[in-house]
């Protein structure tokens, strides 16, 4: 139900109520909170046992409100005031002062909350137990009818911004985004510093006597009026009730009848000499990434006919004729985007991106120019062949049909999508006007496609090798860079009438698209879990017919337990280039599946290969059998292998530098007996491999396998034991002589603390992480269980649940209603009580810290932090800025940390530990 308050602000209603619920007399209510504090956040000593009596059978509530105000709007003198404003509007409220109680009220009653700052719009997104759904409202709106903003709060509040800032400086997109964003005319918003840190928040306007305070204030006035807000609400109530909430409560949001913020005089932000130009970037990641980029008259107005959605679909695809297709060919890119991802920056009222964005493999950035050469000759095939009416229509049915039979998002995801949507589109199209292609319009699709020309494209190049090359710095992320002119023997040739390359060619038609969705009946009884329908020596299978969410899908998952896999850091190494190159030998092929919504997933795992199908059952058994047909016959060329071999050191490289990564890393070769680290793959990739171990490892691995899986959906038993059958039938493997692990045994922590501390591996980040682990195999253990009180909302959480018991192989179905039972009768004290013994100093306490290259850690450390030893300090001298990351470096304890025992040699601690037995709770 859409409805418009009298302060113009605009509602969608939306009831999980089905017709016959909404048709009864209603429900008496549930017994209300007792805790009706003003301050939202003191403690309530009754909820440990109330909170697991609710049924585990309900959809969370949800709301969400678009403001049509963002980063565009920041003043000139104080960049990041959008973003910052919408991170002070939540620390309190004049009908609810506690700074954090909104927070804290969601915390008790299951609920969350997020917000973010886009360039034109600011999202706010809650969800909560339906119970509390009413109040939750009313809290949450006081944000925008009278906010408490209290000048004490800022200092502190900066600080969070400013740590956003600092964990996004790391990020590879957003360094570009920031070095784009500054090619755009001198005045154009697309210029200004988004994010704000503490430098443009707090510093810079005390020395300028700025109020930044007061400036929030105004700011708030100015744009968070009612007349400029779209809400979208969602819970189990009727449409009466919902409406009856929102205008008692939202109708009070202030509207100040000014008129919205408008940008779309500005067109062609990016119409400057810079723009058509070639950029050289230092990355953070050790990959080479090429992006060419158009910057394009706005295209949200024609949203129905989606032009660049067209294009991008062709541009991005990896079938036969395809620009990837021919890259992997030559074995110069691993990947392609195309298109517009319909983000603020990417598309707003003042312009459009369109960018192909690839990654090069060592050989393809050599050849950078002809790949780029590759692009404007598709493009050209494009224009000169114009748009094509079957393909639009193609996409058009792919995408109508996973409309019709989409399942459900999760409420605040919904609500946050839907909300955006009713700033974008008119009424009719609230819920479908981002998804579906509505109209053919050739000449709406051609304005667009004929300005894709060499001529008005700008050119980044990211690559490790630019390092040392690149003297220009961008002033907010540091980005090291360099600018040049395109060659003029490459200008001459794009301007000149150059041949299209007869490899380049439109797609064929697609055979995996799904005609028939009809709900199959099911040929065995109905039961609520998972049974096993397959059990010999050489695999297992469960199954279970889906009657719940009625929809044409079938969900897939499978995990080839293989024992030769961990027999050393050398087998983990082959397997992980096994995977890709399997990926890489199906990509082709398998490209029309994906494109048809049947998703498919390979990746390796500890201990076996895991395969996971999804999408429409009508034809998933045709991808099913293609993939196991290129495991049965899997082969490779020395250029491939070559290829994947520098493209796995960079994945290696990129987990080691990132100090979350490299913590867990650290953390799990010290609890996990026979772990290999992943600084033990990156020493092995460096040696000298060839294709021959590859293949022998490969053989070995097809020889001995055991293969267990689980096939939920609209299928019947006998169609999901075929599934089986053909990889016994097609790999012709033999079983185990006993079935091979799922789990690594855990070693037992003496009982003290324990700490690792050591140095983060890239010079560039300024973030540290620490991991405190408390380790128990009590009986207590089962207090602290995650408990998902929501029913699942789509057939993938159900199936998601049961994988992990398969997965595990424990099989226990129904945790869910055991751990609610278990969790009745859990007390506050019991959690204290155990919270309390396990924070002894005489625990089994494991802590990780990796120190980042901050001032302050600089300070704290001084010279330890370059100390290393004389091989690896020569060795980091011969590389490059990024360092070397093939051995840990130790760091001495801090002084409050003085009396825990240090862990300097992992191998030499864990060699006198005992060892767990397998931990599997079975029942």
């Amino acid at each position: 139900r859409y409805i418009e308050l009298s302060n113009g602000l605009k509602a969608l209603l939306i009831s999980d109520l089905t017709q016959s619920e909404s048709n009864k007399e209603p429900v008496a209510k549930e017994e209300e909170d007792s805790s009706e504090e003003e301050d939202g956040d003191s403690e309530s000593t009754n909820e440990d046992s109330s909170c697991v009596r609710k049924c585990s059978s309900e959809k969370q509530s949800a709301a969400a409100l678009c403001i049509s105000v963002g980063s565009f709007s920041d003043p000139a003198d104080l960049p990041g005031l959008a973003h910052f404003l919408e991170h002070m509007v939540f620390m309190g409220s004049e009908k609810y002062p506690a700074e954090n109680g909104f927070d804290a009220f969601l915390k008790r009653h299951g609920g969350s909350d997020n917000a973010s700052t886009d360039c034109e719009r600011t999202i706010f997104k809650f969800d909560v137990q339906r119970k509390y759904f009413r109040e939750a409202l009313d809290r949450w709106a006081q944000f925008f009818i009278g906010p408490l903003m209290i000048p004490d709060a800022v200092d502190r509040e900066v600080e969070a911004v400013d740590s956003e800032y600092q964990m996004a400086q790391p990020l590879d997109s957003n360094r570009k985004e920031m070095l784009f964003g500054g090619l755009a005319k001198a005045g154009h918003p697309m210029s200004k510093f988004f994010w704000g840190n503490a430098q443009t928040l707090k510093n810079e306007p005390r020395e300028k006597n700025i109020n930044t305070y007061e400036r929030l204030r105004e700011f708030w006035r100015r744009y968070y009026s009612a007349h400029y807000m779209t809400l979208a609400v969602q819970s189990k109530e009727t449409l009466d009730n919902l409406e009856e909430w929102v205008r008692e409560i939202f109708i009070k949001i202030p509207n100040n009848g000014q008129p919205r913020a408008d940008f779309s005089d500005l067109q062609d932000p990016f119409d400057t000499p810079d723009f058509n130009k070639l950029y050289r970037v230092v990355p953070v990641r050790k990959i080479h990434a090429l992006t060419i980029s158009w910057a394009l008259p706005p295209q949200g107005k024609h949203y129905r006919v989606k032009p660049l959605h067209y294009i991008s679909w062709l541009i991005g695809h990896e079938g036969a004729g395809s620009i990837l297709s021919l890259l992997r060919k030559k074995c110069w890119a691993l990947a392609l985007f195309g298109g517009n991802s319909e983000s603020g920056f990417d598309q707003n009222t003042t312009y459009s991106i369109f960018s192909v964005s690839i990654t090069l493999s060592d050989e393809g950035f050599h050849n950078f120019f002809q790949v780029i050469h590759i692009v404007f000759q598709y493009l050209k095939m494009l224009q000169s062949v114009g748009p094509q009416q079957r393909l639009y229509e193609e996409i058009q049915k792919i995408e109508a049909s996973e409309f019709h039979y989409q399942e459900q998002m999760e409420p605040i995801e919904f609500v946050a999508n839907i909300c955006e949507n009713m700033q974008l589109f008119p009424k009719e199209d609230f819920l479908r006007g981002d998804q579906l292609m509505f109209e053919y319009n050739p000449e709406v699709i051609s304005a667009p496609l004929r300005l894709l020309t060499p001529a008005t494209a700008n050119i980044l190049l990211l690559s490790p090798e630019h390092d040392g090359l690149c003297h220009l710095k961008e002033k907010w992320f540091g980005t090291q860079y360099s600018v040049e002119d395109i060659p003029q023997e490459y200008c001459d040739l794009w301007a000149g009438d150059f041949p299209l390359n007869p490899d380049l060619h439109l797609p064929a038609e697609n055979r995996f698209i799904a005609t028939d969705f009809t709900l199959k009946t099911s040929d065995c009884p109905d039961t609520d879990f998972p049974v096993k329908i397959i059990d010999n020596e050489r695999g297992r299978l469960w199954f279970r017919k889906d009657n719940k969410f009625k929809i044409p899908k079938v969900y897939a998952r499978f995990q080839l337990l293989a024992p030769i896999i961990q027999e050393s850091p050398k087998n983990l190494v082959l397997f992980d280039l096994f995977v890709n190159i399997l990926a890489h030998n199906l990509a082709e092929t398998a490209y029309d599946a994906d494109v048809a919504q049947l998703e498919y997933m390979l990746f390796p795992g500890d201990h076996g290969l895991f395969i996971r199908l999804k999408g429409f059952n009508h034809k998933l058994s045709l991808l099913l059998n293609l993939i196991v047909d290129h495991l049965a016959n899997f082969s490779t060329t020395p250029n491939v292998f070559s290829m994947f071999i520098e493209q796995l050191k960079k994945t290696y490289y990129i987990i080691l530098i990132k100090p979350d990564q490299l913590g867990r890393d650290v953390r799990l070769q010290i609890l996990e007996h026979h772990r290999w680290s992943v600084m033990q793959k990156y020493k092995v990739i460096m040696t000298d491999l060839g294709v021959t171990d590859l293949m022998d490892f490969v053989n070995r691995f097809k020889a001995e396998l055991f293969v267990e899986g689980l096939i939920q959906g609209n299928f019947t038993s006998a169609e999901s034991k075929e599934f089986l059958q053909y990889f016994i039938e097609k790999l012709q493997y033999k079983a185990p002589p006993a079935e091979p692990p799922v789990l690594f045994r855990v070693v037992e922590l003496p009982q003290t603390h324990h700490l690792c501390k050591v140095q983060s591996l890239n010079k560039a980040d300024a973030n540290s992480e620490v991991t405190v682990y408390y380790q128990a195999f009590q009986t207590q253990v089962t207090a602290l269980i995650k408990l998902k009180e929501c029913e699942d909302t789509q057939l993938g959480e159900e199936v998601d649940r049961n994988w992990f018991e398969v997965l595990t192989q424990q099989y226990v179905f129904d945790r869910l209603n055991k751990e609610i039972e278990v969790l009745k009768n859990v007390t506050k004290d019991e959690l204290v009580s155990f919270f309390m013994e396990h924070r002894h100093a005489s625990s089994r306490k494991l802590s990780i810290h990796v120190v980042g290259f901050g001032e302050k850690e600089k300070e704290t450390h001084g010279d330890d932090q370059s100390s290393s030893s004389p091989e690896s300090q020569d060795t980091e001298e011969k590389t490059s800025s990024y360092g070397d990351v093939s051995e840990l470096i130790f760091l001495p304890a801090s002084p409050i940390l003085a009396k825990a025992s240090r862990i300097t040699d992992i191998r030499a601690f864990t060699s006198s530990l005992n060892l767990h037995p397998y931990h599997k709770i079975l029942q």
